[in-house]
């Protein structure tokens, strides 16, 4: 499983402007709804489920929002670059600034699994994190993402 598997530039932000763990959930969902022909709210409702039974706010500013949904036909991934970092009730307490949503079909089972695992690896790397933190550019953010992964691969 590669991050190019799940993302696609489109599915990137740079500078995502938002207040609160809330927000970020919403406008994360409509650029979901865009790439997966999903209706927003069904992508929020399920994001918000998943956050009921605990954060997924791992650390390290860090957050990977997921959810599965019975009419996906595959795995989608969504990054966030946050302008200002927000409180997402995280497991170290502080805030986060990159987000990576990930949506997967409700039979996804051990693909989704390793989708989690690929982008936790990525996420916990701290040099990568740091360009991705140092670059307000999408097409950049998506070439740092994605050529992690093809790094790995060779």
């Amino acid at each position: 499983m590669e991050i190019t598997d799940l993302l696609n530039q489109e599915g990137v932000v740079a500078n995502l402007r938002v207040t609160s763990k809330k927000q970020a959930l919403q406008e994360l969902s409509k650029m979901a709804a865009n790439i997966t022909g999903l209706h927003e709210r069904a992508v929020f409702d399920v994001l918000l489920e998943r956050e009921r039974l605990g954060t997924t706010g791992i650390g390290n500013s860090i957050a990977i929002p997921h959810g599965k949904i019975s009419t996906l036909d595959r795995l989608y991934g969504v990054f966030a670059r946050l302008e200002t970092p927000v409180d997402f009730d995280s497991i170290d307490e502080q805030p986060v600034d990159l987000i990576f949503l990930l949506l997967a079909p409700e039979s996804a089972g051990a693909d989704h699994l390793k989708a989690l695992a690929r982008v936790s690896r990525l996420l916990r790397d701290k040099a990568s994190c740091d360009k991705l933190r140092g670059t307000d550019n999408q097409e950049a953010l998506y070439a740092l993402l994605t050529a992690e992964s093809s790094s790995r691969a060779a």
